[in-house]
């Protein structure tokens, strides 16, 4: 089975992350790793704090992006009466579980739909986070599925204009797709005590498998930190897979790059056809509108290549594909088939 409907990683790990996994002694299992005597996390968020130019204090470590965002959201909606979030309009499923999850209230600011991309109003979106003052503000850059993103500018004129005791959490995840820069990330944090910005080694860095996220956070949140960091550290098996994975960097932007060549052949392929409109995107799958009235010919079809993409069901979505980019002969057998379905329904 082709999986390209989680936003997966079809392509190979680079060799340091190989020979990572080949090189592991076993017997460091045997043992907790000592780093948490110098009054640090992990080898990994030393190593983050280095890359990031974040203070290690303020690094954050999880099972993955989604434990970073399920602690954050738990704790901030727990802590006091104020339960609200908001989160985008088209945006992950999950985020609106993780709120109910704990007694959140969530309300929704609306993405639009523009000539081929989906955007977020700023103005309106601070507007909105003024209005209803909830105790968290989500923010997805790039976001699931509509692909679009916000800019540090932005991102900076949100931070500025919104009340301060408002948490804001930025779900990057797919953010290192659109540029290598992260620069701005430790001056936001410096600035504004009531930022979190979540990462994760799962799609750029291709080890959704090793579950390992990782994130930043502004000053003055001890109560989270205890709540969040593991006393006795973390996986070293995992902390070595990921050291070598942020060695990578150059393999992993390579593999972005050839994701453009997905892009352009969908935009070449299925851009002109009727009823089809091929979004742009800046991280590693694409959304395409599609005539509904051919999904379960598509569907059919695709089992039968034993292929997977995502039928969206979100409201407002229904007639739309989230497609994983993925290798050039998967994205051709994907392609093919759309076309095939398309010109004899």
């Amino acid at each position: 089975m082709i999986f390209l409907d989680r936003n997966e990683f079809n392509f190979k790990p680079s060799q340091k992350v190989i020979d990572a996994v080949k090189n592991f002694n076993p017997e460091d299992l045997c043992f907790y790793t000592r780093i948490y005597d110098q009054g640090k996390k992990s080898v990994v968020s030393v190593r983050l704090s280095e890359i990031y130019g974040v203070p290690e204090s303020q690094v954050l470590l999880g099972y993955g992006g989604e434990d970073i965002l399920k602690n954050v959201v738990h704790y901030y909606l727990t802590k006091g009466d104020n339960r609200s979030i908001l989160i985008p309009e088209f945006s992950w499923w999950y985020y609106n579980r993780i709120a109910s999850e704990c007694g959140g209230e969530t309300h929704m600011y609306p993405l639009h739909e523009l000539e081929d991309t989906f955007a977020y109003d700023i103005d309106e979106v601070i507007r909105i986070t003024c209005d209803v003052h909830p105790r968290m503000l989500l923010i997805a850059s790039p976001n699931n599925p509509t692909g679009n993103s916000l800019t540090p500018d932005e991102i900076t004129r949100i931070m500025e204009s919104i009340p301060s005791d408002t948490i804001v959490l930025i779900d990057e995840a797919y953010a290192s797709f659109i540029s290598a820069d992260t620069h701005y990330i430790a001056p936001l944090v410096e600035k504004h005590s009531n930022l979190i910005i979540s990462r994760t080694l799962s799609k750029f860095y291709g080890l959704p498998g090793l579950r390992m996220g990782f994130g930043f956070m502004g000053k003055g949140h001890d109560g989270f930190l205890n709540y969040a960091n593991k006393y006795l550290g973390y996986n070293r098996f995992s902390e070595a897979v990921a050291l070598a994975a942020l060695e990578s960097d150059e393999h992993y932007r390579n593999v972005a790059n050839q994701m453009q060549w997905d892009r352009d052949l969908f935009k070449k392929e299925l851009g002109n056809l009727p009823g089809f409109k091929v979004y742009k995107s800046v991280a590693n799958f694409i959304l395409i509108k599609y005539p509904i009235e051919i999904k379960e010919a598509l569907q059919e079809a695709l089992r039968v290549q034993e292929y997977k993409i995502k039928f969206m069901s979100d409201k407002g979505l229904e007639s739309c594909l989230r497609i994983t980019l993925g290798r050039p002969e998967q994205i051709q057998v994907v392609v093919d088939t759309i076309k095939k379905v398309y010109l004899s329904r």
